[in-house]
């Protein structure tokens, strides 16, 4: 994997560190994934690489299911 430089204002590195912690991940892994979220909204396909992404998250319902009211002002 190669190495790149970037030129990032002090305040915005410290934001974007802070928010990696967060979300427990790295900044270097954050950057990288905006970068490929990135290109891929700009390729074919990127509809079905959302939902493969989507899969992969660790994030679940627990079977929880919503009624349309519920979701929604009515």
């Amino acid at each position: 994997m190669a190495n790149i430089t970037l030129s990032i204002p002090e305040d915005l590195l410290k934001q974007g560190r802070d928010y990696a912690k967060k979300k427990n991940t790295s900044l270097n892994k954050l950057i990288r994934n905006l970068l490929k979220m990135t290109i891929i909204n700009t390729k074919k396909g990127w509809l079905q690489e959302t939902f493969k992404m989507a899969d992969r998250t660790a994030s679940s319902s627990k079977g929880k299911t919503w009624k349309r009211e519920e979701l929604y002002d009515v």
